[in-house]
């Protein structure tokens, strides 16, 4: 997946607002994150009263990944990614009020799907508030999984829902090219600078690997 997103989305309303450029990306920097943090203290912490240490739960840091959705290089919402050994997990999706009416949410997890089946994900977990199982399941086929009873987090009930990944033929194993594998997260399509080191001959031979 490339690291920008732009997706036609035919089954959707006409946007009732002005959506202008919208774009995805990868969360590198330390700037990024502190905007998806900002989004995230806007919905959850400010209109849905999530108590601080509820929302930044000490997983920010720990094998995530997140996505931050700008508009005209305005932050407007985010999601964050969490990977498991044969699931991925997403979640913290948040998207500021005044742009809830167009394609923002939808963009945001179809960019996080595609993010995960080029990393050979196949399942692909999402906690599913109930008001939105219909939403689940029309743009993702997504299934509520059996013999599992919903649960209430921060004053909210949920259910488990479970989205179908499926990998492109050029999906990451563990047969992908070393220097494929090097680069940045969601740009592996593009060339990065490990790959103009490579260009250089060997002066360090029996160094510390990568």
């Amino acid at each position: 997946m490339n690291a920008n997103v732009r997706m036609p989305l035919d089954a959707r309303p006409a946007a009732e607002v002005d959506e202008g450029q919208l774009e995805i990306m990868v969360c590198r920097t330390l700037p990024d994150i502190m905007q998806a943090m900002a989004v995230r203290t806007l919905v959850y912490v400010g209109e849905q009263a999530c108590p601080y240490d509820e929302e930044y739960d000490g997983n920010d840091f720990a094998g995530a990944t997140h996505l931050i959705l700008r508009r005209d290089g305005e932050p407007i919402g985010t999601l964050r990614i969490r990977w498991f050994a044969d699931f991925a997990k997403v979640e913290r999706v948040a998207v500021r009020r005044e742009y809830r009416r167009g394609r923002a949410t939808l963009m945001l997890i179809l960019a996080a799907k595609r993010l995960a089946e080029k990393k050979n994900y196949r399942k692909i977990l999402g906690y599913g508030q109930v008001r939105l199982i219909p939403f689940w399941e029309q743009y993702f086929n997504a299934q509520i999984r059996e013999n599992r009873d919903g649960f209430v987090v921060s004053d909210h009930d949920y259910v488990e829902m479970i989205v179908e990944g499926v990998p492109p033929p050029d999906a990451l194993t563990l047969d992908s090219d070393p220097l494929v594998l090097l680069r940045p997260e969601g740009a592996w399509d593009e060339a990065g600078v490990l790959d103009t080191s490579a260009t250089r001959p060997a002066s360090n031979l029996g160094g510390l690997s990568r």
